[in-house]
């Protein structure tokens, strides 16, 4: 055997961790990112309460009202799974300046995302098990400046609800098992979805939304 054949067959016969690696394979394409839809002004109608108005371009205005003041989304629904962003500030008041009431079931359940409520500070999810957002699992409080614009991104699979204000996630619900409904009262001019204040006049801008892989 002359000295090519010898080192082809002393190839062939080393483990296969002693080998060259084959070169990897192409990664396959990552699949296109669903584009955001955005929730434009004209879909947006009074629902109740103080005046809603546009300021500005791409600006939505919620007047301070004797008690709840309500927007109501007349566009195309939002279908469960999805995840929307939005950016919401107090300009005036004391309460919430942002309930933010959104589909979490196919059967129509709704629920509520207060931010800043009950006195300015509450964040939670009204209702949970028909405890509303300050006694369920979701309620925490904390500070927020007036007339400064914060970043709030809420994403709903049916199996969980999440929810992020300027970034940091500040809920994490799973929902198996748990009872999902609009706390009792006004709120339910909202559903399926809306915007709200209490006694508060909130602004709302860059909303939009996308569907998610459950």
């Amino acid at each position: 055997m002359n000295r090519r054949g010898w080192l082809q067959l002393t190839l062939a016969t080393l483990p296969a961790a002693c080998r060259r690696p084959e070169p990897p394979a192409a990664r396959a394409e990552a699949e296109p990112e669903i584009p955001w839809q955005p929730l434009v002004d004209s879909h947006w109608t009074p629902a109740m309460g103080g005046e809603l108005s546009s300021p500005s371009s791409g600006v939505l205005r919620l007047q301070w009202g004797e008690s709840l003041s309500a927007a109501k989304w007349t566009g195309p629904p939002l279908t469960v799974p999805f995840e929307m962003e939005l950016e919401a500030r107090r300009i005036d008041g004391t309460d919430f300046f942002c309930g933010l009431t959104f589909p979490v079931g196919a059967s129509g359940e709704c629920v509520t995302w207060v931010v800043g409520g009950w006195g300015g500070s509450l964040v939670g999810l009204s209702s949970i098990d028909g405890k509303d957002a300050s006694e369920n699992d979701t309620t925490q409080h904390r500070a927020f400046e007036k007339e400064r614009w914060y970043r709030l991104r809420a994403k709903c699979t049916g199996e969980r609800i999440e929810a992020w204000i300027d970034g940091e996630r500040v809920i994490d619900l799973p929902t198996a098992g748990r009872s999902l409904t609009l706390r009792p009262g006004p709120i339910d001019v909202c559903a399926p979805f809306g915007l709200a204040t209490w006694q508060t006049t909130g602004e709302f801008r860059s909303l939009r939304w996308r569907p998610v892989s459950p």
